[in-house]
């Protein structure tokens, strides 16, 4: 061995080392990174406290007052979700950049930018779209730590629920799209159309398998449903063969004491009715939601599945009917002039049947009393006439026939609504001559003004020529309409560029008040012999709607229906037309 040979280290010194680093020292370093890690992570978590985001109180006189009683705050299982369960992401890499970049509104709070309720307002809007992109960039991934749509289960969810939750899983729609202003006050009304239309189209990318355990649940929930509604249906059956056996052992009773009366015969004349289960259809209070509105997203949050979807209006709401016209009569929502007292839905039992030359309908609902309408004189709007009653049948033309029913029918500038016109100047007299805009399908009109942009809403002044209409009529392109008046008179004719009832179409009809209770029986042909008819034939499908002015109403002050499927002896319909 020479003096150049390296000595090696003593044991001693092999014991406290390691791999060339002191065993002391790096024990010390792990402590220390171990020290370091909790301190960071405390500092975080800190940072992720309720009592930390309403600290200044920019949060505290704001947002969090608008949060603080929504269903994320204070609910009956207790669980509550917080500012930073919604906002702060939970995988570490994602929460470290949210944390930087909430480093810029420390800037914002030493300058001020939203130090008044007038400044925070000013900035809602911008600050709301932050949140809503960055929540559609990640398929609501805040909202799916809590919630996964595909772990839903129909069975316990509301009927539109269920319809829209199916809808995003098959469309790539996701939680943010629906559910705007969950927690805060919605400002989504605020935000230019183009924007919602980005944020809210539908992403491929987050489209997701069904589960079977949902398809389970929603054939479930159905079928209980459905057996729910038979039942209903049974009992009114049984109910209604009840009443009529009590008024005929009555009117016997009557007649074995007086002199008998000529035998007279309705216009439903030997129809069964008894024979004839009846379908409960809720008509509800509309308010101010014509044509435009439907169509309109930052309106109706509806209108992508109705215009991009093609889903019909009675696929979200057929089972929500009580609960949408009790918020609109009240005034909570698109009614400006509500009527103390006035009921917000009906529910209306109807009846249908057929013979080889007429269709007969027969429909009964309880009268609701009088409540009397502050902005009109008397209280009355016509107070001629307790009650009229309105069928639409729509021809296949009419411009998303199979979808809306009759509510094409209803526009933003008709009468009583915001955009009436003042007068109608040289077309009062191709518009009815009556001084306002009647009822008008939208192909009738060379435009529609959805959005009120370049003008206002609707599109009563922008009327086809007499040759486009009268195709129109020859196309299938109108809708057919019956009325009824409590006095029995049936009037019937078209609905095109404005109301026709003057246009001598055969029908019959009668109504009568029995205690509470109205019964309506209307009577037409199921041929067409004239324009503006439509021919009820076998194997086809109609869609119809109801108007009911009760209580005396007038104009869009009404309970209507929403779309239904009217055919001859076919039971997968809603309005099963039977022979007797």
């Amino acid at each position: 061995m020479t003096d150049e040979t390296p000595k090696k280290p003593g044991r001693m010194w092999r014991r406290w080392v390691l791999f060339g680093v002191p065993i002391g020292g790096a024990a010390a370093a792990f402590i220390a990174g171990i020290v370091f890690w909790g301190g960071f992570n405390t500092a975080m978590e800190a940072t992720n406290t309720l009592d930390f985001c309403i600290s200044c109180h920019e949060m505290r006189e704001n947002v969090f007052k608008e949060y603080e009683h929504t269903i994320h705050h204070e609910n009956r299982s207790g669980v509550q979700a917080t500012c930073s369960d919604c906002h702060v992401p939970d995988p570490w890499v994602h929460k470290m950049v949210r944390k930087v970049q909430a480093s810029k509104e420390l800037y914002g709070k030493l300058v001020g930018t939203i130090d008044t309720r007038e400044k925070f307002e000013e900035e809602r809007l911008r600050l709301a779209t932050n949140v809503w992109t960055a929540m559609k960039k990640t398929d609501s991934r805040e909202c799916r730590n809590c919630h996964t749509i595909e772990s839903m289960n129909p069975r316990f969810q509301k009927p539109r629920a269920r319809q829209q939750h199916l809808t995003a899983m098959e469309t790539g729609q996701t939680c943010i799209d629906c559910h705007k202003g969950i927690a805060h006050s919605d400002v989504r009304s605020r935000a230019p159309e183009e924007l919602i239309e980005a944020l809210e189209t539908p992403n491929p990318a987050h489209i997701k398998e069904v589960p079977q355990s949902f398809l389970d649940g929603l054939a479930y929930i159905e079928k209980v449903e459905a057996e729910e509604a038979a039942a209903a249906a049974k009992a009114a059956q049984a109910a209604e063969a009840a009443v009529e056996a009590r008024i005929a052992a009555a009117v016997d009773a009557a007649l074995s004491e007086s002199e008998p009366a000529p035998a007279t015969e309705g216009p439903d004349g030997a129809i069964d009715w008894s024979a004839i289960t009846p379908v409960t259809v809720g008509l509800f209070y509309p308010g101010q939601t014509p044509w435009e509105w439907v169509l309109n997203g930052k309106e109706h949050g509806g209108a992508r599945a109705f215009t991009k979807g093609g889903d019909q209006c009675s696929v979200c709401h057929a089972k929500e009917t009580a609960a949408m016209g009790a918020k609109m009569v009240s005034g909570e929502k698109a009614e400006p002039t509500p009527i103390p007292g006035k009921r917000g839905a009906v529910d209306v039992a109807i009846q249908a049947a057929h013979d080889a030359d007429n269709l007969y309908l027969r429909l009964r609902w309880k009268d609701g009393g009088h409540a009397p309408v502050p902005f009109v004189d008397g209280g009355m709007m016509d107070p001629e006439n307790p009650v009229k009653l309105a069928m639409m049948i729509v021809g296949s033309g009419v411009e998303r026939a199979n979808q809306a029913g009759c509510w094409a029918s209803c526009h933003m500038d008709s009468r009583t609504m915001p955009n009436t016109p003042e007068s109608l100047g040289d077309l009062d007299a191709a518009l009815g001559g009556h001084g306002y805009v009647q009822k008008y399908i939208p192909n009738s009109r060379t435009d529609i003004e959805i959005r009120g942009r370049s003008r206002p809403a609707g599109g009563w002044d922008l009327l086809r020529d007499e040759g486009e209409l009268k195709a129109f009529l020859e196309s299938d392109t109108f809708m057919d309409f019956t009325r009824l008046d409590a006095s029995g008179n049936a009037r019937r004719g078209y609905l095109l560029e404005r109301r026709h009832e003057d246009a001598g179409h055969p029908v019959d009809g009668s109504m009568v008040r029995e205690g509470d209770t109205w019964t309506a029986v209307l009577v037409r042909p199921l041929a067409a012999t004239a324009p503006g008819q439509i021919a009820i034939e076998p194997g086809k499908v109609y869609t119809v709607g109801f108007a009911l002015h009760d209580d005396h109403a007038a104009a869009r002050f009404h309970h209507v229906s929403l779309d239904l499927r009217l055919a001859l002896d076919d039971a997968s319909v809603e309005l099963n037309a039977v022979a007797p």
